[in-house]
């Protein structure tokens, strides 16, 4: 039976790839993609999520939006990375397919309620608004959440948007701090990982030679994409961060890790969104996230070159 997945995105080039990896993969059911605000706002990722589904051939899929913000503060957003549009790189029609009108955080906890507890697996791929709201606002569902699989955090790396923190826990620690102490099994897919998985000129050249709609949008991507991160890191293409979330799920042997505390600052100015991990457990706080440092990369891109090849939308 396919694992039954609820995806939490705010697209993004990289989240575009992610949801075509779940789209391509038949060992994901996905039930439902809820937009967040995060690399562009609402109004926009639930436009680009229904772009995504409809470049997939898969208008069926269910989207529903989130939450406008942050539980706290006001909204940062990076279009410095992604484009005024969030994807820009690939010119793509304008979605037919509805929007549906539940609230994202509600369609979290009803369907989590309904579907049998330990089944569904919450896949965040943005600042995790939505499912924090969810747990503050029914608690309850956090002991029938499988897993929470996220791409978030970082240790060894740092931070990519002040010197300690990622974007998508800096965007709402708050929210990062209630899903860590839920209780949740949590896998993390941090930057120590995701910059491993570097968009090489072979790489791209291989989802090129696809020569389908599919990988030409998504070239289209990843060289707009990646042009920020070569600059900042000097490396040979960009870091590609929430495909790894849908990997894991697939082939898990790819990644490797350990269950480790991880603690979200929430108060500090200077360290805002950090993700405190005890990888070498120097306190005897409680281990709650399985915390990822190793991926086999060329791996990871064999998968998602053979998935999108797929998609002949």
């Amino acid at each position: 039976m396919p694992r039954k997945i609820i995806i939490d995105t705010d697209p993004g080039q990289d989240d575009a790839l992610a949801i075509l990896l779940a789209l391509a993969s038949p060992e994901l059911q996905v039930l439902g993609i809820v937009a967040a605000a995060g690399n562009v706002p609402l109004a926009l990722t639930g436009k680009n999520i229904r772009k995504v589904c409809e470049l997939a051939g898969r208008p069926d899929i269910k989207v529903f939006a989130g939450c406008e913000g942050p539980m706290q503060g006001s909204l940062f957003t990076a279009e410095y990375v992604h484009g005024a549009s969030g994807m820009d790189g690939a010119d793509l029609p304008e979605p037919t397919m509805p929007i549906e009108t539940k609230h994202g955080v509600d369609f979290i906890i009803e369907t989590l309620m309904r579907e049998e507890a330990g089944s569904v697996t919450i896949c965040t791929l943005g600042p995790m608004t939505n499912l924090g709201t969810a747990l503050q606002k029914a608690p309850e569902i956090a002991s029938r959440i499988s897993q929470v699989v996220l791409m978030g955090g970082g240790l060894f790396e740092g931070g990519n948007v002040t010197p300690a923190a990622e974007f998508n826990i800096f965007v709402d620690p708050m929210a990062a701090e209630i899903v860590f102490a839920s209780g949740a099994p949590i896998v993390m897919m941090p930057l120590d990982v995701t910059h491993q998985v570097l968009t090489t000129k072979a790489r791209v050249a291989a989802i090129k030679a696809l020569a389908t709609p599919v990988s030409e949008a998504v070239v289209g991507w990843l060289e707009f994409f990646e042009r920020f991160d070569e600059a900042k890191y000097g490396t040979e293409g960009g870091p590609l961060h929430d495909p790894n979330v849908i990997a894991y799920l697939i082939r898990p042997e790819l990644y490797s890790g350990r269950l480790c505390n991880v603690e979200i600052e929430t108060q500090s100015a200077l360290t805002k969104g950090m993700t405190v991990a005890d990888w070498w457990g120097v306190t005897d706080r409680q281990k709650n996230a399985t915390f990822m440092r190793d991926v086999d990369a060329d791996g990871f891109y064999a998968l998602l070159t053979e998935r999108l090849a797929r998609l002949q939308a």
